[in-house]
């Protein structure tokens, strides 16, 4: 069986088009490639737009991508098309494919920029990996796949084995169980409700 439609190249994973009732205002941005781990991506992919937000997959060159599993999609924005300025939260999956967006310098120069707006960002299992090469996680507490603990150590981070870990606009869990709960983070963020667990913060809180 297909995991593509061949009926004029038209997409069975694509998401219907939201309601005018339900449509938000804000967008949203997964940046993925080949090989990314099936569920980290559908999940927040189908989770988000249930919410009435507008979500952009972006891949480096554009066009279909293939999950690790089989899954994917036909059509998807290139890194060179976009804005991070158009986005209020960037969402990066995990599986294999953080491997190779960390070699692609317009994918890390995005999530730079993105990262200096200060807006959230979301990433699970090895995503956090993107976020090490752009050099955004010192002093930060990460969760992510538990084999690549000592890369976000080397990178500055203290990693967190936990379900979901919060520190000001990073937003990272472990692996696919963990999706409920950062799912969960995700959408308190962007309702407004911003946690804060970063080791400074925790330090200004018991000195006051």
């Amino acid at each position: 069986m297909s995991l593509f439609s061949h009926d004029n190249e038209k997409d069975t994973h694509a998401v219907a088009p939201i309601p005018e009732r339900l449509r938000k205002s804000e967008k949203i941005v997964i940046i993925t490639a080949d090989n990314t781990e099936d569920t980290e991506f559908f999940y927040p992919y189908y989770r988000l737009t249930e919410e009435g937000y507008t979500v952009d997959v972006v891949t480096p060159k554009g066009g279909k991508f293939t999950a690790k599993h089989g899954l994917g999609l036909t059509n998807t924005r290139a890194i060179d098309d976009v804005n991070p300025a158009d986005y209020a939260l960037l969402y990066i999956p995990g599986g294999k494919a953080p491997q190779e967006l960390r070699k692609n310098d317009k994918v890390i120069a995005f999530v730079k920029e993105f990262a200096r707006s200060g807006k959230p960002i979301a990433a699970i299992c090895h995503g956090p990996q993107v976020l090490a090469t752009a050099g955004l996680l010192s002093g930060k507490n990460i969760a992510a796949w538990p084999e690549i603990a000592d890369e976000m150590q080397e990178a500055g981070a203290v990693f967190v084995n936990e379900a979901l870990v919060e520190d000001g606009q990073f937003i990272t869990s472990r692996m696919p169980g963990d999706l409920p709960r950062h799912l969960y983070g995700v959408l308190e963020y962007l309702k407004g409700n911003v946690a804060n667990t970063s080791r400074e913060s925790r330090k200004n809180s018991t000195a006051a």
